[in-house]
């Protein structure tokens, strides 16, 4: 492979805001994977966002992108994989298989899609620092009549689209707005452009406890809500609290730890077949190789409110936000019913551009 940006490359990243800003250009927040792909003739290199190769894992546009790319080409984008009608992100992560088999059967079962949103270099080009309107009219350009699974992501200079984007958009699984200045150049690695993302608050019920990599203090605290059944789900975690503040946490829940967890809603979970009926912490992961998911039992007694961007099935999709403490609230009263579902929109839309006014 000879091509004027070469392998691997960090792609260009974004800062949270609270509002779009004006003035730029305005794409959907897809979510997926992040992927920057190198084509020189016969030869794809499809890359992650931390630069190792995602190429075996998605076999299907190994074979379809060739013919729907330019000669020599290096693309960024995002990988995603559809169900129903919306983005699926749990489907996505099912492709980090060790097996071959695995992968090719996951392909024919549920194929991927490539969205394409810059263009790094062309030919013998490097764009990296070209400006973002004419990175942007040559990708349009090279992408003309492309067709699935390579798609363009629809963008907009219109603030009021892109606000109208931030609604509606996410009742396909799409996670928000991105925002990009007009006179950006490619710079790998760096957060440059503007994400803006959905904001909400649950109360949950706190049911035990990681500790942190540095030492016996709280690293994060597990999330649970309750279903129609009155089963107590495993929805996700809250951390991002300070070094103090960890310490603290460790004395104020003693009084609730299980030690065994006997009792406990989450006792099953070192069985792993428990995990196939149930949201229990600790599931096996491709992801988390060989790391420590042990945790801290503890009387799901506590309620807190923690601030989330959306939800991905039965779950927060990212780690939750902790905002306070929630004692005017019984355990039993936090269920999935409080939590907003966005309206349904169909991905197909999106894809299309419609309604995109760009």
């Amino acid at each position: 492979m000879d091509l004027p940006v070469m392998p691997p490359v960090k792609p260009m990243l974004a800062k949270s805001v609270k509002k779009i800003p004006p003035g730029m250009q305005y794409e959907a927040k897809w979510d997926g994977f992040r992927a920057v792909v190198h084509r020189d003739g016969p030869e794809l290199v499809i890359g992650s966002r931390t630069g190792k190769p995602l190429t075996r894992y998605f076999p299907e546009l190994v074979a379809a992108l060739p013919s729907r790319l330019p000669e020599r080409c290096v693309v960024d984008g995002e990988i995603v994989i559809a169900h129903e009608g919306r983005l699926d992100f749990d489907r996505l992560t099912e492709r980090i298989h060790p097996a071959a088999s695995r992968v090719a059967m996951l392909a024919e079962r549920t194929p991927a899609r490539f969205i394409a949103f810059d263009l790094l270099a062309l030919g013998d080009e490097s764009l990296m620092d070209t400006p973002l309107v004419e990175r942007r009219a040559a990708l349009e350009d090279a992408l003309r009549g492309a067709g699935a699974p390579v798609h363009l992501a629809p963008s907009t200079t219109d603030i009021d689209v892109a606000r109208g984007w931030f609604e509606r958009y996410e009742g396909a699984g799409l996670d928000g707005v991105i925002a990009k200045p007009l006179d950006l150049r490619y710079r790998p690695d760096a957060r440059l452009m503007y994400k803006i993302k959905h904001e909400r608050t649950a109360d949950v019920v706190v049911a035990g406890y990681r500790f942190h990599k540095s030492g016996p203090v709280v690293g994060s605290l597990l999330l649970g809500l309750y279903d129609d059944h009155g089963a107590l789900q495993h929805v996700g975690v809250c951390a991002a609290f300070t070094a103090q503040r960890r310490a603290e946490l460790v004395d104020e829940l003693e009084p609730l730890r299980m030690d065994p967890p006997d009792g406990h809603p989450w006792a099953a979970w070192t069985d792993e077949s428990a995990h196939e009926t149930a949201r229990l912490p600790g599931a096996p992961s491709r992801w988390s190789g060989k790391k420590d998911l042990s945790w801290v039992a503890l009387r799901p007694e506590l309620v807190c409110e923690v601030g989330y961007d959306h939800m991905e099935g039965s779950r927060f999709r990212h780690t939750a936000q902790f905002r306070r403490w929630r004692p005017d609230r019984a355990p039993e009263s936090c269920g999935y019913g409080q939590l907003q579902e966005p309206v349904s929109y169909d991905l197909g839309e999106v894809l299309s551009g419609g309604g995109s006014g760009a």
